[in-house]
């Protein structure tokens, strides 16, 4: 199978080593030149749990044209760059052209159907990786935990199970699941009470989760979104999103969520599909969302800071 990896950033390119290395024809279409000259020089290092692999045959571009004819296109951008991603592949879309798009936050597959049909597109939630790009060509993870796949409308599908198994023959623990909205929104709570936090007080989670006052900062954070959440009428798998969120937070107390980690590289975050995503649903649903609004407004605070600076 042709597989398209949109946007060859930390997860993009294990992505597209582990697809390669299970056989399949990738390219990668990312605007990092570096990483894209490194890749067809060198091919793509990649550093995990099971090793060091060095993956050669990877085709990498910054056009978008490369993706021509992929019967799978991995729509890995950030949140903010996946309506413009739609757009670029839509006239490389075909009838047997499958679109996955795994973003954090919500809303990938409306901004995603704003370019193409509905129909094409499946929904991912990646978790537990911790990848990170030690330098062009050459990606680090740290686990691998779960890729969870749903169709937008819901339901299993043979689509959605032949995918399943491509993702599980790559060598993902991937699972597919009837209701991916759950999945999504049961992932937006824990980074909704990690993310703006952790940026603002410029902390690890382990960090966070030691300082009562921040900590409850984060669980306020964290009881608007699971009422915006009740109010989309999302059947989260628990009852109790504190002692849900407590234990995610335990479990990765050493990381920095990636807002923090674009901060300190001088990026802009995804902040407006995490705690900035809650005040407008909480405005839609007439539920206050005080803290979320506080601390995404900090957020674009710091990040005005140091973009302004940018050419």
């Amino acid at each position: 199978m042709k597989i398209a990896i949109f946007g060859a950033g930390a997860m993009g390119s294990l992505y597209a080593a582990r697809f390669a290395m299970a056989g399949h024809s990738v390219v990668a279409v990312d605007p990092w030149e570096a990483h894209v000259s490194a890749i067809n020089a060198s091919g793509l290092r990649m550093r995990g749990p099971d090793g060091d692999h060095h993956i050669k045959g990877i085709q990498a571009s910054v056009s978008p044209d490369l993706a021509e004819t992929a019967e799978l296109v991995v729509i890995a951008t950030k949140a903010s760059a996946v309506g413009m991603a739609a757009k670029a592949i839509a006239p490389l879309i075909r009838a047997n052209t499958t679109v996955l798009t795994i973003q954090n936050g919500i809303g990938a597959g409306a901004r995603i159907a704003d370019h193409l049909p509905a129909e094409s597109t499946l929904l991912g939630v990646a978790d537990g990786f911790g990848a990170s790009m030690v330098e062009p060509g050459f990606v680090h993870h740290a686990a691998m935990k779960l890729i969870r796949l749903g169709e937008v409308a819901g339901g299993m599908t043979p689509r959605l199970t032949s995918m399943e198994q491509a993702w599980q023959q790559a060598g993902f623990n991937a699972k597919a699941f009837d209701d991916i909205h759950q999945l999504i929104w049961e992932k937006l709570l824990c980074n909704v009470t990690l993310s703006a936090p952790c940026t603002v007080y410029d902390c690890t989670v382990g960090e966070l989760l030691a300082n009562a006052n921040h900590w409850a900062t984060a669980l306020a954070c964290t009881k608007e979104a699971y009422a915006c959440g009740l109010a989309e009428k999302i059947h989260f798998s628990f009852d109790d999103p504190i002692d849900y969120v407590t234990k995610f937070a335990e479990v990765v107390a050493k990381a920095s969520p990636s807002m923090r980690l674009d901060h300190m590289a001088r990026r802009a975050s995804e902040i407006e599909f995490i705690n900035g995503a809650i005040p407008p649903l909480g405005k839609k649903h007439n539920i206050q969302t005080p803290m979320n609004a506080k601390l995404s407004a900090k957020v674009r605070r710091l990040e005005e800071a140091f973009l302004g600076d940018s050419p």
